[in-house]
């Protein structure tokens, strides 16, 4: 005899519709970009805590040594420069820095560690590592001079920072110059900071070069050094 077909049976096998299909990819795309906002939000509130607790706890104290001392770190007392270890491209660095600081009744900056305050540890957009290093010296530095769209290279002191990723370093110009353009301004990349032009310019790499110069996503993201001018 044959079976009576059930109520499961006789049920109707029904997919999703349009309209659900769609309420599912608007929900996928919303929490993507939740995502995507909640990641950037938390890169920038990191950039702001380098930029307070390194950067600029690094500047005061360079500001503290001048006001303290009546000269800047390193140079020749009796016979002052003017010149951060009194000549250009010279930088004062690692525990040199620290004891010259220190040696003037200068509270360092707290850094990575004790006797590693020179230093800062941060991660990429990776969550890949970085370190951070901060020293003093005196580069040729360009500045407007004589008419618009002139400049003339002048000895300034900086302050390096050494071991900045392409988003840190721009997150930090935009904090510090309110401007993204790395040939003017108060912070400037390494190697451009004399650039006698009237045209700026971005930093020399993005976010997605590498220290292997490829574009591996497992790769570190490749680094840059950046000079901030000291106000003496």
């Amino acid at each position: 005899m044959p079976r009576r077909p059930s109520a499961i049976d006789r049920a109707p096998i029904r997919g999703f519709t349009l309209v659900e299909m769609s309420v599912v990819l608007v929900v996928i795309a919303l929490i993507a970009g939740a995502v995507t906002v909640g990641r950037d939000v938390y890169r920038a509130a990191a950039a702001e805590r380098i930029g307070s607790d390194f950067v600029q706890a690094w500047v005061l104290a360079y500001d503290q040594y001048v006001a303290g001392s009546g000269g800047v770190p390193g140079d020749d007392f009796d016979d002052p420069s003017g010149q951060v270890n009194d000549s250009i491209g010279s930088f004062l660095c690692d525990d040199a820095l620290l004891d010259e600081m220190l040696a003037r009744g200068i509270t360092l900056p707290a850094g990575r560690a004790e006797g590693a305050n020179d230093r800062y540890v941060y991660q990429d957009g990776r969550g890949v590592p970085h370190e951070l290093r901060a020293c003093f010296g005196a580069v040729q530095w360009a500045e407007p001079y004589g008419s618009v769209g002139n400049y003339a290279s002048r000895p300034r002191n900086v302050l390096r920072l050494e071991g900045l990723t392409p988003e840190l370093a721009t997150l930090l110009e935009a904090r510090i110059d309110g401007r993204v353009d790395a040939l003017h301004g108060r912070f400037r990349e390494a190697g451009e900071q004399a650039a006698n032009t009237a045209t700026g310019g971005p930093w020399s790499l993005q976010s997605d070069d590498t220290m292997g110069g490829g574009t591996d996503p497992d790769d570190q993201v490749a680094e840059l050094t950046g000079y901030i001018r000291m106000n003496q």
